[in-house]
């Protein structure tokens, strides 16, 4: 193995808009020593989005992958879409320093991009950052209890 081989199992789907960067992202992170999983779509026919952002982000929560890539045109609707499942929290990422602190401040398990927005050479840095990150804990740990504590109804805003 090479030192950028990993036995991280990464889930990635997306929509027809964002088909192309999906399968570049793909080809990229199998290139790196990735498994990863197509949840798709397979072709630029039109789909509904959130069918495949859900179905994703069930199989992190299950712990059948360890993180998660969600491509549509913005990158909006799939994280919309994937934080619908509890427990998840899926990032938007147009940037590199974006995308490693989804991870270092808020745990993110999915990173969601636009094709729309970015570009493929700035997709696979922006995943390179995601996935070459960590959750410390740390301060912000409190902060994703919270989170938590609101997702499961026991909590109201302490202003």
């Amino acid at each position: 193995m090479s030192s950028n081989e990993t036995s991280q199992r990464i889930a990635i789907g997306g929509d027809e808009a964002a088909f192309q960067l999906k399968e570049t992202l793909i080809e990229h992170l199998r290139a790196r020593g990735y498994a990863v999983e197509d949840f798709g779509t397979y072709d630029a026919e039109p789909i509904l989005y959130p069918d495949v952002a859900v179905t994703v982000a069930q199989a992190i929560r299950e712990g059948d992958f360890d993180r998660g890539i969600l491509v549509c045109g913005t990158g909006i609707g799939v994280a919309i879409a994937a934080n619908k499942v509890p427990g998840i929290r899926a990032a938007q990422a147009h940037d590199t320093y974006s995308a490693a602190k989804a991870r270092t401040s808020n745990d993110a398990q999915i990173v969601t991009l636009g094709a729309r927005v970015v570009g493929p050479e700035l997709a696979k840095s922006i995943v390179d950052a995601f996935l070459a990150n960590d959750f410390p804990g740390g301060p912000s740990a409190a902060k994703l209890a919270r989170i938590s504590d609101y997702e499961s109804g026991l909590e109201r805003p302490r202003l």
